[in-house]
């Protein structure tokens, strides 16, 4: 007799537990992951248990977690994507959107940015023809400086699209209130930040759009995938057009005729009657996700507070133990007013330390300890962007900083005690050691 499935996801449960287990901190092997994901028996069994109805497509359990999500996010609806990237693109093609009248951003017009960055949350802006204007960001937040907002504003700016770096939320009462006296829309970056608030609100709350990521790296995962965020119908529906084909049809898959004028319609110039199914109204792409992917982000979202937690009491277990290092280290604190849900734990090199960052990711690296560098730096000064359109408010001294001294560790949930005692005895060791190095009492 074959077994039933029930059987099948009983036995699926008790390999997971065997196979993936979590994992201690060992000192004969050292480990310090800057991130990774964090998951259980249940998320297997989930994975397995959409997988045996083999809809290999976005279907009921997307529907389940787009309305799972959007009630833990605080907001109204929740459209699933195949990664963060993908909701940033699909966010910002829908500023672009016809079905916006007036609002619409068309070709040349400007969105305030910040260039201390990931790529993908201004490449959309680009790929709209849109221009981006980078402004400063500053430290310790490492958000944007809202002392230099309004020198940015110009007849032709539109929008702004800004993330809230590694969990820490940006000024947002300074940015919405230049948004409402400028008419402005805003796209809130919430990749990685989901959990965090500001003024005891949600971060991605804010705005007209938020996007999140669920990558292994950030706060939840499906492995690939994604979201797009919004409180209004409209950008809702704007939205599922630009993920969808650019379709105009609402028709969920596997569904037919929903509005009961498939074929009694009239489009543009196409013949009367044209299947509404393969009618265009804009230029979209397919950004699905899979319910597969789905149902592992419904497990992850059950598990989500206890995540938040973990990483708020690990960027504090660091920031604490680290503050004897401030006289060579800038570590990070949360924006005034906000409570982040932090991504990862960053430092720069102070200009005047006895040692340049390169060093020190060096010897953080050879003793197990992962780093990263805050992304791209300085979008300006990388390859791709060189012959990019775009305006710069000031001299971005301070994103030139962070691209030659800034740095970030882990303060995910995987990690425990021993991987942050590890992290801050060798941050110390090394900070003594370059002092001697210089002649200086450590």
């Amino acid at each position: 007799m074959a077994p039933s499935a029930e059987h099948i996801l009983d036995l699926v449960a008790q390999y997971a537990a065997e196979h993936h287990p979590a994992r201690s901190f060992d000192p004969a092997d050292p480990s310090v992951p800057v991130s990774g994901k964090v998951f259980g028996p249940e998320e297997v069994v989930e994975l397995v248990r959409t997988s045996l109805d083999f809809w290999l497509t976005a279907g009921p359990e997307t529907k389940r977690f787009e309305r799972a999500l959007a009630r833990r996010a605080g907001l109204r609806h929740a459209m699933m994507v195949n990664s963060g990237s993908s909701a940033n693109l699909a966010a910002v093609t829908a500023l672009t959107s016809p079905l916006l009248g007036d609002r619409r951003l068309v070709g040349g017009d400007e969105v305030i940015t910040v260039a201390a960055g990931f790529p993908t949350t201004v490449n959309p802006i680009v790929q709209n023809g849109l221009v981006p204007v980078f402004v400063d960001v500053e430290l310790p937040t490492y958000n944007i400086d809202p002392a230099q907002l309004e020198a940015a504003i110009s007849d032709r700016t539109r929008a702004v699209v800004l993330a809230h770096t590694l969990g820490n939320p940006f000024d947002v009462g300074a940015v919405t209130e230049l948004c409402r006296r400028h008419g402005l829309m805003l796209v809130e970056d919430c990749c990685d930040a989901l959990g965090a608030t500001y003024d005891d609100q949600p971060v991605g709350t804010f705005g007209d759009l938020a996007t999140l990521s669920f990558y292994p790296a950030h706060h939840i995962t499906t492995g690939e995938g994604g979201a797009v965020l919004t409180n209004r119908g409209l950008m809702k529906r704007i939205v599922e057009i630009v993920r969808d084909w650019g379709r105009d049809c609402w028709c969920d898959p596997g569904c037919d005729n929903t509005c009961g004028k498939r074929f009694s319609q009239r489009f543009g110039t196409l013949p009367e009657g044209y299947d509404h199914k393969y009618v265009y109204s804009h230029l979209g792409y397919n950004l699905k996700a899979t319910d597969m992917q789905a149902a592992v982000g419904i497990a992850q979202l059950n598990r989500l507070d206890g995540f938040i937690a973990a990483r708020r009491a690990n960027h504090a277990y660091l920031r604490e133990a680290l503050t004897d290092l401030e006289d060579v280290l800038i570590l990070p604190d949360p924006t005034p007013g906000s409570d982040p849900s932090w991504f990862g734990f960053a430092v720069t090199v102070r200009p005047d330390a006895p040692f340049g960052r390169a060093a020190l990711v060096d010897h953080l690296e050879s003793a197990g300890i992962a780093t990263r560098l805050l992304f791209a730096g300085n979008l300006l000064r990388q390859p791709a962007y060189r012959d990019v359109r775009h305006r710069v408010i000031g001299s971005l001294e301070t994103t030139d900083l962070v691209a030659a001294r800034t740095l970030w560790i882990g303060c995910y949930p995987g990690l425990g005690e021993g991987h942050l005692d590890h992290t801050v005895t060798q941050l110390q060791r090394f900070r003594a050691a370059a002092r001697r190095s210089t002649g200086i009492a450590a």
